[in-house]
């Protein structure tokens, strides 16, 4: 009797066993490796046209070891492990991996796509996936008919819709139709408006489908009352002026987007959320739609302070006053200071090397008075600002001011802005010779007198930004457009006039797991006006406004203003004392006086100081940047910026296109990027002109008295020439040689330490 059983159990067992040797025969072989991991060297996609690879490796789980940044690829190459993501199989994503290709194929029109894998195992460490794919006939849409629009601006709902007649059936397209529909209809005052969709393929056009849209947009709505809850500082009245609607007029969403985004314009508006209110009773029709808008507010008074430090500013300290809500109305006053440049001189050698010091050191300055209106005229924002500062523009001038800002603001859309602007300074100039005389060819005492003095600046501006970043202290996503033209004349008010436009595009791109790649192009543009002086007028532009490149946040690979037209600047003694073996002087005074004097000598002496750039009226610049985490807020940058300046037609300072690649370090700080960057500039030896004092011969007839003649020392013994100086400048012709010469040097490396990100 058992022996009866046990061979019917043995027979019945036999298909299964065959069934189960079967599957286990079927699986490919990795999947049977359930112990140590293996490393996908390889996904490939076979058969695919009309979808490109990387678009299907982002649709399946499994990836493929490579390279953690193009960025990275001379450290990939090597193998260095920080370099390399590394990638193994994982078994049960792999089937998914099948399911997720063919559905990525269905939802995009081809329904009939079918997948297989085909793996290779090179090693028993590594493993290759190939994706064999049939992608088989799409399913386009044949007829497309919206239904239950009669009278309801059907043009309008109509136009440009995501997915039109002769497109692939695509389930994200047909939805992006269906939620146009919808969110038209709720602009236009059709709060319950709901879209379904119906999609036919006929048996003998089985690659054709008839959809249909069946919209139904319930009755017309208006907006019902409108509950406020939260404000307390911020009175009702002024919450209601900044609503674009009120009771009684039409139900629009975008207007409930836009009453959000005026209320968070608002500072001492924390959070703000609009929605219908509940009806438990049902009294309420649903052609009324009543509001409740809450709100939560901050403090009436903030006070802010900070202390920092960078390689151009070097050690800087700012206070800030505000009150948000002066007067009532969510009026804004604020009062700020801000000192920079500080103690320069000490610390410029060791960390400050790109500060002022010299005739262009001393402590900035700025003190500002800020008023803030919010919504008037039609919905602009005024702004008013009285100021005094000092600043400088390390070796190029140092400015004086007082004045007054003027604004008018208004959103024309979401995320942009139009902004008036109305900017009166008295300023007076000093250092400034060297840039008057060598960009303009002002060189007299009495014409440079006129232009530093205390003279009008006073433009008119109009600014167009749109910006949709995700962060405003680190954006991650997004992009920001800038458009800015400026235009200063006597009408206006200015003694210098000029005309000004300036343009420039930021883009953030994410590449997964932290990474950025982030691009900016900034391009501008300035006119000379004629400027009034003694002997005439001649064509002059405030070196305020002209355009300079280089700097922690423009062209890496120099210092701050220094990528463009640069001059030198000699002393006229050092071109008259000896600096040759023989004992011979660079120069003789009649060459000096003639400005055919070559300073070249004075190179193997480093005589030259810095240069000192004289901007120019054009200006192309941008920049490159990869950003990537490697640890705990921290990032790391590899970059590669680009500029351009050109100076005024037929000017000789000329400017050659630099690129400087380099590598930084970031802080994520809660105020914002600490930032260390490190660029190379391939700009090796360069011509530069040399600006010295005039001298003419000693003519005791004009008023020369003896001690007015230059003297020198020769060998320790003082000698008198019988030139005096003319208290105006030159430029000598001959053009000197410049710069730490061809080949990698030290010399062309530039660092920067700063706070924020550079674009």
């Amino acid at each position: 009797m058992p022996r009866n059983l046990t061979e019917r159990g043995e027979t019945g067992m036999r298909p299964v066993c065959a069934l189960l040797l079967g599957v286990v025969s079927a699986v490919p072989l990795p999947l049977l490796a359930q112990g140590a991991a293996v490393e996908v060297t390889r996904i490939a996609f076979q058969g695919n046209v009309a979808f490109p690879a990387d678009s299907l490796s982002r649709a399946i789980a499994n990836k493929e070891t490579g390279c953690r940044s193009t960025w990275l690829l001379p450290f990939c190459a090597l193998r260095l492990g920080f370099s390399i993501d590394r990638r193994t199989l994982n078994d049960r994503e792999l089937t998914r991996d099948v399911l997720r290709l063919r559905g990525f194929y269905a939802g995009r029109g081809y329904r009939q796509a079918l997948v297989d894998t085909v793996l290779a195992r090179p090693s028993d460490e590594t493993v290759e996936i190939t994706f064999r794919i049939d992608e088989g006939l799409p399913v386009r849409v044949s007829t497309l008919i919206v239904e239950g629009i009669e009278g309801l601006e059907a043009v309008d709902l109509m136009r440009d819709l995501p997915m039109e007649e002769g497109d692939l059936l695509s389930a994200m397209d047909l939805a992006a139709t269906r939620d146009t529909l919808i969110q038209r209809l709720q602009n236009r005052g059709y709060p319950r408006a709901d879209v379904g969709s119906v999609t036919r393929m006929p048996a003998e056009t089985p690659f054709e489908a008839n959809v249909t849209l069946e919209v139904d947009a319930g009755p017309h709505a208006v907006f019902g009352p409108i509950v406020l809850t939260g404000n307390v500082e911020l009175g009702d009245a002024v919450i209601r002026r900044l609503l674009p609607f009120a009771e009684g007029q039409e139900y629009s969403a975008a207007r409930m987007v836009e009453a959000q985004r005026n209320l968070y314009a608002i500072e001492m508006i924390q959070n703000v959320t609009i929605d219908e209110m509940v009806d438990p009773a049902g009294t309420v029709p649903d052609s009324i739609v009543p509001l409740q808008v809450r709100i939560a507010e901050g403090g009436v008074h903030r006070v802010r302070s900070g202390l920092g430090w960078s390689t151009s500013d070097c050690v800087n300290v700012e206070g800030r006053w505000a009150s948000r809500n002066f007067w009532g109305g969510a009026r804004r006053l604020q009062v700020r200071a801000r000192l920079s440049n500080m103690f320069a001189e000490d610390l410029y050698t060791p960390i400050c090397g790109q500060s002022g010091i010299g005739a262009f050191g001393g402590v900035n300055w700025l003190v500002a008075t800020d008023f803030t209106q919010p919504l008037i005229f039609e919905r602009f924002t005024f702004g008013a600002s009285l100021f005094v500062e000092r600043q400088s523009l390390q070796d190029v001038f140092v400015q004086k001011s007082v004045g007054l800002d003027f604004s008018l603001s208004r959103a024309v859309g979401p995320f942009t802005s139009l902004t008036f602007s109305y900017r009166p300074q008295l300023t007076a100039l000093a250092a400034a010779e060297v840039f008057f005389c060598t960009s303009f060819l002002v060189c007299t005492p009495e014409d440079i007198s006129t232009i530093q003095d205390p003279n009008w600046l006073a433009p008119l501006g109009v600014s167009f930004v749109r910006d949709k970043t995700n962060s405003l202290l680190n954006p991650t996503q997004g992009y920001q457009a800038l458009l800015n033209f400026e235009h200063a004349s006597p009408a206006t008010g200015s003694d210098f006039p000029y005309s000004r436009a300036v343009g420039e595009l930021t883009k953030y791109l994410p590449q997964g797991n932290g990474q950025v790649l982030a691009a900016r192009v900034r391009g501008g543009w300035v006119s000379a006006g004629l400027f009034g002086l003694p002997l005439g007028s001649v064509p002059l532009v405030h070196p305020q406004k002209r355009f300079y490149s280089g700097g922690a946040n423009s062209v890496r690979g120099f210092a701050q203003g220094q990528l463009g037209p640069r001059v030198l600047t000699v002393d006229v003694s050092r071109l008259l004392l000896p600096s040759t073996p023989e004992g011979a002087a660079p120069c003789q005074p009649l060459e000096i006086e003639l400005l055919t004097c070559d300073a070249g000598p004075l190179r193997n002496e480093g005589g030259y100081g810095t240069p000192r750039p004289t901007g120019g009226s054009m200006v192309v610049e941008g920049g490159l940047e990869y950003r990537l985490p490697v640890k705990a807020r921290m990032e790391a940058a590899f970059f590669a910026d680009f500029g351009r300046i050109w100076a005024e037609a037929g000017s000789e300072h000329v400017s050659a296109f630099e690129i400087t690649p380099g590598l930084g370090l970031r802080y994520l700080s809660p105020i914002g990027p600490i930032r260390l960057d490190v660029a190379y500039r391939f700009l090796g030896i360069e011509a530069l002109p040399v600006v010295t004092s005039q001298i003419r011969p000693y003519d005791p007839t004009r008023g020369d008295v003896e001690t007015d003649k230059i003297r020198r020392s020769v060998g320790g013994v003082v000698e008198e020439i019988d030139f005096v100086l003319k208290d105006e400048l030159a430029v000598l012709d001959p053009l000197v040689a410049y710069g730490p010469g061809g080949g990698f040097s030290f010399g062309h490396l530039q660092l920067h330490i700063s706070i924020g990100q550079a674009f």
